[in-house]
């Protein structure tokens, strides 16, 4: 198995109630709860964080292909959010993302820019089966 990331992103939790503080390959974060939570929305929560991927890996992959295709296209704004629906007794998530250039554009571009913007890695992620494996490590006292 090959990881994506060379060193994994890791976390802590101390006393703070839900203030975490996340260390990836240049640096560290602080991710919390909004307030109305009980934390004290010191830094983006797990949604926030998970939504914020889909948006920059979008961001990301537009750019790619606008810049290896040399298109005249300088502006790109992604907004998106997520909610939850009950269907067929199952919860389902949606996520609905918005994608507006600073210029009018050709409809073929956009729709070749829609179909890059659904095969970036994270859209695909989130539309996967995606398995989690868990372990739990302890300092067993003797």
């Amino acid at each position: 198995m090959k990881y994506i990331l060379e060193n994994p992103v890791s976390g802590h939790i101390e006393e703070q109630k839900y203030k975490t503080t996340i260390q990836w390959r240049n640096g560290e974060f602080i991710t919390d709860e909004p307030e109305k939570l009980g934390g004290k929305d010191l830094g983006p929560d797990p949604y926030t964080l998970l939504i914020s991927s889909l948006v920059s890996c979008t961001l990301a992959t537009l750019r790619m292909y606008i810049d290896k295709k040399g298109l005249n296209i300088h502006d790109i704004k992604v907004s998106s959010n997520m909610y939850l629906r009950i269907e067929k007794e199952q919860v389902i998530t949606y996520f609905d993302r918005d994608i507006s250039f600073g210029q009018a554009l050709d409809i073929e571009i956009m729709e070749r820019l829609k179909q890059i913007a659904e095969a970036c890695p994270i859209s695909k992620i989130l539309k996967s089966n995606a398995i989690i494996n868990t372990t739990i490590q302890t300092n067993l006292l003797s």
